[in-house]
């Protein structure tokens, strides 16, 4: 289950019990930050707290800030400083990040239907391709024809929803914006001058569940079903022994299914992401057969060393010649980054974190040998702090 899993289970908790909730969203970073643009907390008028905007340097104040905003009926925005390593240390935060962070607080109307966590309800389910989200978060108040809190969803295939009405001046441009962000892959602040003032938005980006197909169901695929499913990937497990591949023995998994090897390649791949890890070979040549022309599978992992790969390639070019060109790029083997694994958990993280590598378009190496930051700066077109109504700017 993922961050906005436990979210939204947490919201229907809390509107069935009746508690009064706001949500708490990142929407701008400026320098180093723990938590970026998206991280969200569901915070009650009782104080219970679900999801994490920082690493706990952040939620004791803006818990006390988002139950003032249940009370007041109204969002705001709630900038966080520390860049001033000496008021760091004075106000006793030691945060040590050395950046601005700005939360927007937004109390939620159960009985709306588009109240901030119901559209990301609606917008999350069945996203199969990445979305962008942009979120009014500063307007210059009194005459202005965008509010804050109001939204935008822009779909993979060009249309759009939410709450931010087209007929207003920001739309035109706001759109255009949100399509190369899109494009690119990568989340923005943007500052727009209208004729009643500045406006400042959050665009994020919205990407589908990691959709990973495991063939293979014995003994060490558990803990890799585990550890994948608990970052909120969409696991199927495929075998074709009956007595192996049950769901009694991948409670986690998304579906388990047997597949003898005669029906291997009769069903289009499912997923972006496969893993070979039947333990044998003519299973696993039989897959990576369906798996040649299967351009949606940018991530195919064999487990077993390089002889075997090496085996299981001269077989595939006896009827497909250019075998190798097809899976290049797309072949992992031997599998998983060099963390010197030895068990089955520790064989499991080492794969699991070279698919987050490659999902994200990392080298994965250490961190300290980087001459780069660990997240690349928004793109944002003026300076942090809005123009627009601010509860406050917390020098921590």
């Amino acid at each position: 289950m993922n961050e906005l899993q436990r979210l939204l289970l947490a919201y229907d908790v809390h509107r069935a019990a009746g508690r009064a909730c706001a949500l708490a969203s990142v929407v701008d970073v400026a320098g180093s930050a723990y938590r970026r643009p998206g991280a969200r907390m569901l915070v009650t008028d009782e104080g219970q707290l679900t999801g994490a905007i920082s690493g706990g340097c952040l939620e004791g104040d803006a818990r006390q800030r988002a139950r003032r905003v249940i009370q007041q009926g109204r969002p705001t925005v709630v900038t966080y400083d520390s860049t001033d390593p000496d008021d760091d240390l004075q106000f006793g935060a030691a945060l040590g990040c050395q950046g601005i962070v700005q939360i927007l607080l937004e109390p939620l109307n159960f009985q709306d239907p588009d109240n901030p966590v119901e559209q990301l309800r609606r917008w999350s389910a069945g996203l199969q391709e990445p979305a962008l989200a942009a979120t009014v978060y500063s307007t210059p108040g009194p005459g202005s024809d965008v509010a804050v809190g109001q939204r935008l969803l822009l779909r993979p295939d060009g249309t759009t929803q939410g709450t931010l009405p087209p007929q207003t001046s920001l739309y035109p441009p706001l759109l255009a914006d949100a399509r190369a962000a899109l494009a690119a892959g990568q989340p923005a602040t943007h500052h727009y001058n209208t004729a009643a003032g500045p406006v400042r938005v959050s665009l994020e980006i919205l990407r589908p569940p990691v959709r990973l197909t495991v063939y293979g169901a014995g003994n060490d695929v558990q803990p890799l079903v585990r550890l994948a499913a608990g970052l909120g990937w969409q696991v199927q497990v495929v075998d074709g022994r009956p007595a192996q591949a049950q769901a009694a023995r991948f409670p986690e998994a998304a579906a388990v299914r047997v597949l003898p090897l005669a029906q291997v390649g009769e069903e289009p791949h499912d997923g972006s992401f496969a893993l070979l890890m039947t333990h044998n070979y003519y299973y696993d040549l039989a897959v990576l057969r369906h798996l040649l022309p299967a351009a949606s599978a940018r991530y195919i992992g064999l487990l077993g060393p390089r002889k075997k790969y090496e085996r299981l390639l001269e077989d595939l070019r006896k009827d497909v010649p250019d075998a190798a060109g097809q899976l290049q790029g797309r072949i992992h083997s031997p599998i998983g980054l060099n963390l010197g694994a030895e068990t089955p958990e520790e064989i499991a993280l080492s794969i699991v974190a070279e698919i987050q590598a490659v999902l994200t378009g990392r080298p994965a190496g250490f961190l300290r040998d980087s001459p780069h930051p660990i997240h690349p700066p928004l793109r944002a077109a003026a300076p942090l702090v809005p123009e627009g109504r601010v509860e406050a700017v917390c020098r921590l």
